[in-house]
């Protein structure tokens, strides 16, 4: 009997280790993939070693360990996923048996206590390091600024709490909520999470459906068009000549002494806007005929075909809520995994549910980018300030970890959530869940109405006489890449 209680413990212990192995392993790939990301983008500094270069170093630390908890709830759903559909197609197969309910749930847990903990100390921690200075008359130092980094997040968690604890007492008045309102750990954190996802998920139902709509502009910006009716020769000769007469204002302009800072200025954008088309034409005449012909076809079909699926999953999960309660998400605590496939048609709809959980997720963050509010967060290559990166990191955070929650709202997984994704309280209002679904098949389906009846309305406004009361602020319209009639080119 003892022998059989040494053994149980040794297994264990064994499956304790392994899961904290594999954990590690897993982080430790996330994080170096996000290191690369974000010292693509930040902006170089010089090679000198002062406080100033050690505080980035240390913001840099932590906004790469946040990417990567946010590039671990972008694979926790369809990790978790696969994972159960590959225990069911081998169930006795030795090799994959550490895709347990136990490391499972655990990959939840971290990924939940992580972000809580990069969303709320962290990040703020990052942000007020940056830019402290230490209190007025103390000595400066990496101390100083440290002490004020650490009264200024006491200060904010004073609010916050603060805040929370109002509007609990407010919205539950009940004896046994005002009872908890005194307990920090079980209720405080997970009530104020619960509202930071509805938040996020708010986010990603306001960036999904631009960024489903955007994703064909961006794509036909990145691949060749097809060339119809165009003469690309002439087009790159029209070009070139524009390009010798800047240069010949340009060249004739730097003879003067007189000011002319602002008009240079000019000059040189519009001599950069002249070469940036240029390369694109000479990329189009360079591009094979395969390229232009058959890849952006397949490439445009292939993100109507994933844009129309979500919206059908989503409009049945509408009907599914209307007749099913089982279609309500919630929160599981079976450790069980490998059990019951969740998918009518097994691994290949597992296969689907993962490609479009990706495609929202890419979707979200190019709407994210493409709206007028966040435009200043866009990252530039080796030109992003420190604080830029911590405000595009912490989106990020919030966006991936809705994402799991969106999913399952949407009906396009029917995996339960597990650990503390499943406690949030909203999640159990069929009226809050009901309304997202109705509101995200809707503004998706205006979304693409409106981005593929854009030409028409152009050439409608143009018959009507009309497109000459459209003015625009800037000579460059972002989506063909071609000056306006109020730039420069036109006048030359």
């Amino acid at each position: 009997m003892e022998e059989d209680d040494v053994t149980i413990r040794e297994q264990n212990f064994h499956s304790q280790v392994r899961e904290y192995i594999i954990c590690f392993l897993l982080f430790a790939a996330l994080y170096i993939v996000s290191y690369f990301i974000i010292t693509r983008y930040k902006r170089k500094s010089d090679d000198h070693e002062d406080e100033d270069a050690i505080v980035n170093r240390i913001s840099l630390y932590l906004c790469t360990f946040t990417l990567a908890v946010s590039g671990g709830a972008v694979f926790l759903l369809p990790f978790s996923i696969i994972s159960n559909e590959i225990l069911l197609s081998f169930p006795r197969n030795y090799y994959i048996q550490f895709l347990n309910g136990s490391l499972i749930h655990g990959l939840w847990n971290l990924v939940s206590l992580f972000s809580n903990l990069c969303l709320f100390v962290l990040m703020p921690f990052a942000y007020f390091f940056l830019e402290s200075e230490g209190f007025a008359g103390s000595k400066k130092g990496i101390k100083a600024r440290i002490l004020e980094t650490f009264v200024m997040l006491f200060l904010l968690a004073l609010l916050i709490l603060g805040i929370v604890w109002v509007a609990s007492a407010l919205i539950d008045n009940d004896a046994t909520s005002m009872e908890s309102l005194y307990d920090l750990w079980e209720f405080y954190l997970p009530y104020l999470y619960s509202c930071i996802s509805l938040l996020g998920g708010l986010l990603l139902l306001m960036c999904t459906p631009v960024g489903l709509s955007r994703m064909f502009t961006v794509m036909g910006q990145l691949l060749v068009k097809p060339t119809i009716l165009e003469d690309l020769d002439e087009q790159i000769y029209c070009i070139h000549l524009q390009e010798e007469a800047l240069q010949r204002r340009l060249n004739g302009s730097s003879m003067h002494t007189y000011d002319r800072g602002s008009f240079t200025h000019q000059l040189d954008k519009d001599l950069e806007n002249i070469r940036n088309q240029k390369n694109k034409l000479e990329r189009r005449k360079k591009a094979s005929g395969w390229e232009k012909n058959l890849l952006y076809p397949i490439v445009m079909l292939i993100l109507l075909a994933g844009t129309t699926i979500s919206v059908i999953m989503v409009a049945l999960n509408i009907l599914y809520l209307l007749v099913d309660e089982t279609a309500m998400p919630k929160g599981s605590t079976d450790r069980g995994i490998g059990n019951t496939s969740l998918s009518t048609f097994g691994v290949v709809q597992a296969v689907l549910e993962i490609i479009l959980m990706f495609y929202l997720m890419v979707s979200s963050v190019v709407g994210f980018y493409s709206l007028r509010v966040f435009e200043g967060l866009t990252p530039r290559k080796d030109d992003t300030t420190m604080t830029t990166i911590i405000g595009c990191c912490v989106s990020i955070l919030v966006l991936s970890s809705a994402l799991p929650v969106m999913s399952r709202t949407l009906g396009i997984t029917r995996f339960d959530l597990l650990g503390d994704f499943g406690r949030f309280n909203w999640l159990g209002n069929f009226y809050i869940v009901l309304s997202y679904n109705l509101l995200f098949a809707i503004v998706t389906t205006l979304c693409l109405v409106r981005k593929f009846t854009s030409a028409v309305r152009e050439e409608l406004l143009k018959a009507l006489g009309l497109d000459k009361l459209q003015l625009s602020n800037s000579p460059t319209d972002p989506e063909s890449g071609k000056l306006s009639a109020n730039g420069h080119q036109k006048t030359l």
